[in-house]
């Protein structure tokens, strides 16, 4: 049975290394019978939170932006996959922004699971990342965030990431379509739910 995918594109050129990713992945998950959709965050506007604690549980957002119109895709996905290019060393700021706006689908919980503060609503996510480098170490800070902050605390199911490096100076055209970056996306999107890709597994 097809599973509902929420692809959320946090940044980069609207035909660049990371649209082109996602655009590869979101194919390999439809042609395997998944519906996807996908939101560019830079088209639909999501402010950091505030901290003001507003939202405290169950209210929304008081920010008028776009995250109380995509909060609802969110929790009504099987897979939240989150894709972004490296912006110094970690994932960018519009994907961190709709992170910190997890705050306001937050649970009240008395006895929390694994010493968190409060309960998420469980999801299964993953990552897809592009980056100009392609150093052993060059995702380590971005892969650590997604895990503590997606994983680890939020508590959704990680089914895998695939980091890109590689793609070409960051001061030309988009090269990513001379690696097989593209390649692999399509075949995680075709497999993320299938045989042969490993959940949690690693696709760099």
């Amino acid at each position: 049975m097809g599973k509902d995918i929420f692809v959320v594109q946090g940044g980069g050129r609207p035909r660049g290394n990371t649209a082109q990713l996602v655009e590869a992945f979101a194919r390999g998950a439809r042609d395997a019978g998944h519906a996807v959709e996908v939101a560019s965050l830079l088209k639909h506007e999501v402010r950091g939170c505030l901290g003001c604690n507003a939202c405290r549980y169950g209210k929304p957002c008081i920010q008028k932006d776009a995250f109380n119109d995509l909060a609802p895709r969110v929790l009504g996905a099987d897979l939240v996959v989150f894709a972004s290019p490296l912006y110094f060393w970690t994932v960018s700021s519009f994907i961190k922004a709709f992170i910190e706006r997890f705050y306001c689908i937050a649970q009240e919980d008395p006895a929390p699971p694994r010493g968190r503060y409060e309960r998420y609503p469980v999801r299964d996510s993953a990552l897809l990342m592009t980056a100009a480098d392609d150093f052993f170490w060059t995702f380590n800070q971005a892969v650590s965030y997604y895990r503590f902050a997606v994983v680890d605390y939020i508590g959704f199911n990680d089914k895998g990431t695939l980091l890109a490096g590689g793609c070409g100076d960051t001061n030309g055209r988009p090269r990513i379509g001379e690696t097989d970056h593209l390649a692999r996306a399509y075949e995680f999107g075709r497999r993320v739910y299938g045989s042969g890709h490993a959940e949690g597994g690693e696709c760099a």
